[in-house]
């Protein structure tokens, strides 16, 4: 039988692979580093081109996003509904106090001293002694829920609601009750403070 060649193709390719082989053999040692040295550089300004496109990307993203959220801020600030007059305690700020004091089957509760105080400073509603005065000192415009009762509760970390003081919940041990300047008051956790007032918080039969 008569043997088969190389296909045209294979034997193009055959005979350029040849050639580089050649070729890389006819270099001098010094040729061949050279050449490599080329070939390393050529790599190295290519992934410095890579990296440079993916940090040109990032950063366009980053001020897509960034610029985005302004957009995003500044329409939400235009078009918000006004705060309701009604809900404006006062627009030039406030330094009022309160007295709160808190019973629980007959042992008077201590209010923490420096409630609402730490190192960056101190909260617009706060204390400073273990007397039981509420501070509260804003500055500019203030609303109603900024000095709602619950909102000192929430500052100091304890539970206070219609239902419960501290660990102590409405059931056989006792209820719920608070006086505000010595009148029993229903409005409980969302009762909105007032310069002078004076809260107290029972809990017994």
């Amino acid at each position: 039988m008569e043997e088969l060649g190389p296909a045209p193709g294979q034997a193009r390719f055959g005979a350029g692979k040849n050639h580089k082989e050649t070729e890389m053999q006819q270099l001098s040692k010094q040729e061949k580093r050279l050449f490599k040295r080329q070939r390393k550089q050529e790599e190295l300004h290519r992934n410095q081109r890579v990296k440079k496109l993916k940090k040109i990307f990032w950063i366009g993203l980053g001020i897509l996003i960034i610029g985005g959220g302004i957009l995003g801020l500044g329409w939400f600030l235009v078009n918000r509904p006004p705060v309701p007059e009604s809900i404006i305690i006062s627009r030039q700020g406030i330094h009022w106090h309160a007295e709160l004091s808190i019973s629980i089957l007959g042992q008077k509760q201590e209010i923490s001293t420096n409630i609402g105080i730490g190192f960056g400073g101190h909260r617009p509603i706060h204390t400073h002694e273990a007397d039981g005065v509420i501070h509260m000192e804003f500055p500019g415009s203030v609303k109603e829920d900024d000095i709602r009762l619950a909102h000192f509760f929430e500052i100091w970390d304890k539970k206070f609601s219609k239902d419960c003081i501290f660990d102590k919940c409405n059931g056989p041990e006792g209820q719920v009750t608070i006086f505000v300047n010595d009148k029993e008051n229903f409005e409980f956790e969302n009762y909105i403070m007032r310069d002078g007032d004076k809260i107290e918080i029972v809990f017994e039969l």
